[in-house]
């Protein structure tokens, strides 16, 4: 996968009408804010999402750069754990 995983908070609870301009992004209201988070971001579209909160008045709190999870091991059907 190209890019990197980001959450990206932002001051005031955007409106679901605004998601179409972060495409990608998930985006959930949290007590008074809104926090972006998706995968695959590269440097390019992350620098357009900031310059977007920027347009629309919106103050950036918070950019963090989110490990990967680990991959979790699928159990191998037809055989037992011990």
């Amino acid at each position: 996968m190209k890019g990197a995983a980001y959450k990206l908070v932002v001051r005031g609870e955007l409106d679901a009408r605004f998601a179409y301009l972060f495409n990608g992004m998930r985006m959930e209201r949290v007590e008074g804010t809104t926090v972006l988070t998706g995968t695959g971001i590269d440097q390019a579209q992350l620098h357009g999402f900031i310059e977007r909160f920027e347009e629309l008045g919106v103050e950036l709190v918070s950019v963090e750069q989110m490990r990967s999870p680990d991959p979790v091991p699928l159990p191998t059907e037809g055989k037992e754990r011990s």
